[in-house]
């Protein structure tokens, strides 16, 4: 880990978009800037630092470990999002494990620091609320999920989830790079032999298909009322 030299701009992140370039650049001159390298970690769970972390570029994985060694993801957060936010807002020890997933350049604010920008920023401190309500709503859907679906549903609904942003229709989407087998067993508490099944199974029935390097979604439609169907059970 090192300062890149090259990207020391926060104009990329969500959080302090509308920010005048006098406030932007009090904030930057407050950061730390670090580079990651993939598959490299970035915050162990339990520890007890406190910085929080803005992805400038590149990505991130947040995933707990069981006992046994298995990976449990809950989340990619890309360029242009923070995350650490909880043990810098309670002073609590980490929760998760952050893992760089691609080459990541991040900025860091500590808890101190972080608290003052919020003070003095309202609007910031208002977008950080509206994220960590996205945040709740998205865990009460996956406990949801887990609670009441099978695996093969939960697959399902996964795959919903990730074509969110490759929205082509009110009926199709895109999903793209495809994922991989492991990360989304990893994401809804399955295998990835299950997961692999599921895509066989909905490409047999014309529901999707791999072209290149996407994964489209050929009936959105047909997919919820699957998931939906089983949610009601």
């Amino acid at each position: 880990m090192g300062a890149t030299g090259e990207i020391r701009t926060l104009s990329g992140i969500k959080l302090f978009a509308g920010l005048d370039p006098a406030r932007m650049q009090d904030i930057e001159s407050r950061c730390r800037w670090h580079t990651f390298a993939k598959d490299e970690q970035i915050i162990d769970r339990e520890d007890e630092s406190k910085d929080v972390y803005f992805i400038v570029s590149g990505n991130v994985r947040v995933v707990n470990y069981s006992l046994s060694g298995r990976e449990v993801a809950f989340e990619d957060i890309r360029s242009g999002s923070i995350f650490g936010e909880l043990a810098a807002l309670d002073g609590e020890r980490r929760s998760a494990n952050v893992v760089a997933l691609t080459m990541t350049d991040v900025a860091t604010l500590t808890r101190n620091k972080f608290e003052e920008v919020l003070a003095e920023n309202p609007d910031v401190a208002m977008r950080l609320m509206h994220r960590l309500a996205q945040v709740i709503r998205a865990s009460t859907d996956r406990i949801m999920d887990l609670s009441t679906l099978g695996a093969n549903n939960r697959v399902y609904a996964e795959l919903l989830r990730l074509a969110h942003e490759g929205v082509l229709d009110e009926n199709s989407a895109v999903i793209k790079p495809v994922p991989i087998h492991g990360d989304i067993a990893s994401r809804v508490s399955t295998t990835r032999e299950t997961v692999a099944r599921v895509l066989s199974d909905l490409s047999k029935k014309g529901l999707v298909t791999r072209e290149g390097s996407q994964l489209h979604l050929h009936d959105v439609m047909r997919l919820q009322e699957m998931v939906e169907e089983f949610r009601g059970d």
